[in-house]
């Protein structure tokens, strides 16, 4: 096997998952703290490889073997100085037996022992010395994980020491402080960019010290400083003690959520250290195998969509203002107002249908139709935009496309179809995964992302299909795509906003906005690829609902402060009354710098929807 080309593959294709620590685990199997855990792959196998096999059975990508202390200088303090070989191969072979065919198996290095304060020549020769005899003896691993570093100089002779005695790729870790230091007192992008510089180094990163919290804030200041992938393995938070033990006290779903935010940061490989098990390891895989699909991979069938787009010819795309009623008005600088309509989870359109007649008497412009929001699974969105086109000519459908459901093939047709019945508006969405939603062992698709599929709709309104095929008549639809004025990654938002309007956007709804300072930052900085806004705006209807909204639903940030009104309420209705009132100041804030609003029905309840646009009176909801 090659073990680099398999690193580097696995690492182009997507995010590395590796384990959770080691240590804790045989802690909480009995193990005492002063023991060699090393020793163990010797005198209890049988416990190290049921730690493997935990992390294993959760689904990981990758492995370390237990030898973080398994050095000469370290064994020795035990008396087991002559036994490094044999630990260190017998560490390799517990984990290669857990692994299988499938998972990658890391030779994992901790420091010295010692601080290297003094920088004697001889010390050095010492030091590197028992680096290389550790790393020859875990040559038969895929790669080797130097983690735990605190001194860059120590780093790099540890680095030196395995690259002169093996060709396998080096993943290099260190540690800092809260305050993006090492202990040293070096900062922390200056330490990362000297290991960063060593050839044999495949990926650099952080581990341990600190919780997710701080190592996101660090991955940002050495993501300046290197092109080479990044590695983040936090611990489970700052350990406490609690009954006189030491616990770790972060929750796996915390846990999970920075993960993600270290996808977002374009972070290649993501673990656990100190405090972590299975379970946090289960519920990162979770998320980030989802989000790692949906958003950072770039799969063959898109490369070959955008392929043919930038070879093939074709017509100019219809005016914007002839696609639709929607379009019409966006082209003319006039606002338009959307409620926010949920296909049934059944058949039965009636009440949807009642709900759509109610807004086109207020004189409604739109009802928007979501595609499986939040990886639900309800009647089909182009089936329900038909039928209320159908039943309710007054008034038109915005139509919900998401990438999640369908593949390339799958979204053309249905683009084909939507224009051949009569749907003209399209909103482009990349979509929920489906690990969010009731269904998460389904897969999502996620040929393409939103950015892709607008660049395929855009294509077929000049009428050129993904395979380059000419089309008799080139469809006639306005292209919606989505943005987010609160993303954790604001620098990623606004590159891809800005993507999917060379891609072909001509208008965007927001996610629900409850910050008018963050939307007017965003408005700014899309400032020079400006397309009509249309305000996403949530209605909150209680203390409950904000904090739903605030904690679970991917993309939406509620300030404290609308929080703190929202907990004033002390009745259902007061509830209500209070989330109006909210929603229509947002309005009046922001109305002079968006082409309008896209106001959701919370619950259904499309009266809530119509007070907030000031169409109704409260009286009447």
């Amino acid at each position: 096997m090659n073990s680099r080309k398999n690193l580097t593959e696995m690492m182009a294709d997507h995010i590395v998952l590796f384990d959770g620590a080691m240590g804790t685990m045989l802690y909480q199997e009995g193990v005492f703290l002063n023991a060699s855990f090393d020793e163990l792959n010797l005198t209890r196998p049988d416990l190290v490889a049921k730690v493997h096999r935990a992390y294993v059975d959760v689904g990981v990508d990758a492995i370390e073997t237990n030898s973080f202390g398994a050095n000469q200088y370290k064994l020795s303090k035990f008396g087991l100085g002559d036994k490094v070989e044999a630990i260190n191969r017998a560490a390799v072979d517990i984990a290669r037996d857990a692994a299988g065919e499938a998972v990658l198996v890391a030779g994992a290095m901790g420091p010295f022992g010692i601080e290297l304060t003094s920088r004697s020549p001889a010390l050095a020769d010492e030091v590197s010395g028992v680096f290389a005899q550790q790393a020859r003896a875990l040559s038969e691993a895929d790669c080797i994980i130097l983690e735990t570093f605190s001194n860059s100089d120590e780093i790099l002779l540890a680095i030196r020491a395995v690259a002169s005695v093996t060709d396998l790729p080096i993943i290099a870790q260190m540690t800092v402080r809260h305050d993006n230091e090492t202990v040293y007192g070096e900062p922390i992008e200056t330490a990362i960019s000297r290991v960063a510089a060593e050839s044999a180094v495949a990926a650099v990163g952080l581990n341990c010290s600190v919780g997710p919290s701080q190592l996101l804030n660090s991955i940002e200041r050495i993501r300046g400083v290197t092109d080479k992938p990044l590695s983040v393995m936090p611990n489970a938070g700052m350990p406490r003690e609690v009954e006189g033990r030491m616990l770790y006290m972060s929750t796996p779903e915390y846990m999970a959520e920075y993960a993600k935010r270290f996808a977002e940061k374009d972070v290649r490989i993501i673990g656990g250290c100190c405090g972590t098990t299975p379970e946090h390891i289960r519920r990162i895989i979770s998320g980030v195998r989802a989000l790692d699909k949906a958003t950072i991979t770039r799969p063959k069938q898109q490369r070959a969509a955008e392929r043919y787009q930038k070879t093939t010819e074709g017509k100019e795309p219809l005016p914007l203002a002839e696609r639709s009623k929607i379009g019409a008005r966006l082209a003319a600088g006039q606002k338009i107002t959307s409620i926010e309509i949920t296909p049934p989870r059944g058949t039965d359109l009636s009440s949807i249908l009642d709900r759509v007649r109610l807004c086109a008497q207020y004189g409604i412009d739109a009802v928007n139709i979501p595609d499986g929001p939040r990886a639900s699974s309800r009647m089909s969105p182009m089936v329900a935009a038909v039928m209320i086109q159908q039943s309710v000519p007054e008034i038109e459908a915005i139509l919900h496309v998401c990438c999640r459901d369908r593949n390339l093939i799958g979204m053309q047709a249905d683009m084909l179809g939507a224009s051949a019945i009569g749907l003209s508006n399209m909103l482009l969405i990349t979509g929920d995964p489906p690990k969010v939603g009731e269904y998460p062992d389904v897969t999502g698709v996620f040929d393409l992302d939103s950015v892709a599929l607008t660049s395929v709709v855009h294509n077929l309104n000049r009428g050129v299909d993904i395979g380059g095929n000419v089309l008799a008549q080139p469809l006639t639809l306005t292209i919606g795509v989505g943005a987010n004025p609160v993303a954790n990654d604001m620098e990623r938002e606004i590159r891809r906003f800005r993507e999917k309007v060379e891609a072909g956007a001509e208008y965007a709804i927001t996610q629900p906005v409850f910050d008018v300072q963050m939307l007017l930052k965003f408005l700014d900085r899309i400032a020079p690829f400006r397309i009509p806004i249309v305000a996403g705006i949530w209605p909150l209807v209680s203390y409950k609902n904000a904090e739903f909204m605030a904690n679970e639903v991917p993309g939406v940030s509620v300030p404290d402060s609308v929080l703190e009104r929202m907990s004033r309420a002390r009745t259902k209705q007061e509830g209500v009354r209070i989330g109006v009132s909210i929603a229509r100041e947002m309005m009046v804030a922001i109305s002079d710098h968006v082409e309008g609003f896209a106001v959701s029905a919370p619950f259904g309840n499309v009266r809530i929807a119509l007070a907030a646009l000031g169409k109704v009176e409260l009286e009447d909801i």
